[in-house]
């Protein structure tokens, strides 16, 4: 059976991923207080001492204004200690899972980026998740890196945890419209992690799997059209705001400045991941429906 260390265990895809794979083996669940990954030494003590056959690195630093002006902290974080994981995944002929960003894009053009498409990232935080890829691709272990993008569960700070509680609040809303991507469940995050590991394990050659992929939603939406969506089903579950779907005006991003650019564009095109894996993946809506119901269900009884 396999030993499975997920790192980061208390956030949005890696309490999903305690879930999707117990079935596959043994767990052994790390929060921030047992793997610190600011901690290199302790990190590398602790991947020595469990010696598992997977890690899942679902820890990160993922605060992308403050990473502007906590670079150091933010390229140790998601570079140096990426560096340190995959250098003992080598080392214990481990397979290390790892999670990265729409962020290592400029964002420009209206089509998805390939994985195959040159990076360019616009602030630090895309700058320290590319260096933690390169880091990976040079260590030569067995791999999978997952890039994704506006990812959210309903546990946890989210997107439309914030628009519904705004909406509450105010009877207009102003969202940017003119940046575009797909909103990622970490459950559907989680769930194909699951099913590319099963794939691995009964594929006669899977090193020839190892590499790069993108992880997405089916189709595409703003900011601007996912807040109204939110809104639009809050209502339909029954929860009373001041906001209704109609009072959400769109802006532009220079309108909402914020310390971190961010790419206009963050479609990714996943049809490397539905090609290689067998995989269908549903559109955004089916899993914020989801979390909708939990989050709206019980409030609005």
């Amino acid at each position: 059976m396999n030993d499975i260390l997920i790192l980061g265990s208390n956030g949005q895809v890696g309490w999903e991923l305690q879930r999707a794979l117990a079935p596959l083996g043994r767990l052994i669940v790390c929060d921030r207080q047992r793997a610190n990954l600011e901690d290199l030494h302790g990190l590398r003590a602790l991947v020595e001492q469990e010696r598992p056959s997977i890690i899942v690195n679902a820890a990160a630093y993922t605060a992308v204004d403050k990473a502007e002006t906590e670079t150091e902290r933010a390229h140790r974080v998601n570079a140096e200690a990426v560096g340190v994981l995959a250098s003992l995944a080598r080392e214990l002929d481990a397979w290390l899972v790892h999670y990265s960003t729409d962020y290592v894009f400029d964002g420009q053009g209206s089509c998805g980026f390939s994985e195959d498409a040159l990076p360019a990232p616009l602030n630090a935080y895309g700058r320290s998740k590319l260096a933690g890829e390169r880091a990976i691709r040079e260590s030569g272990c067995r791999h999978l890196i997952f890039r994704t993008s506006w990812v959210y569960a309903a546990r946890g700070s989210n997107f439309a945890k914030t628009i519904l509680r705004l909406a509450a609040d105010r009877d207009e809303l102003r969202i940017v419209a003119d940046q575009i991507g797909a909103p990622t469940s970490a459950e559907l995050i989680a769930d194909v992690t699951a099913q590319v590991l099963n794939h691995l394990r009964d594929h006669p050659r899977p090193v020839e799997l190892s590499g790069l992929y993108h992880l997405t939603a089916g189709g595409e939406v703003s900011w601007h059209g996912y807040a109204r969506f939110v809104i639009a089903e809050a209502a339909r579950l029954g929860l009373q705001l001041r906001t209704d779907s109609e009072h959400v005006q769109p802006i532009m991003t220079h309108e909402y400045p914020l310390p971190a650019p961010r790419p206009a564009n963050s479609r990714l095109d996943t049809s490397r991941l539905r090609s290689t894996f067998g995989l269908t993946l549903p559109e955004w809506h089916f899993h914020v429906r989801r979390m909708m119901v939990e989050l709206v269900g019980e409030k609005a009884a």
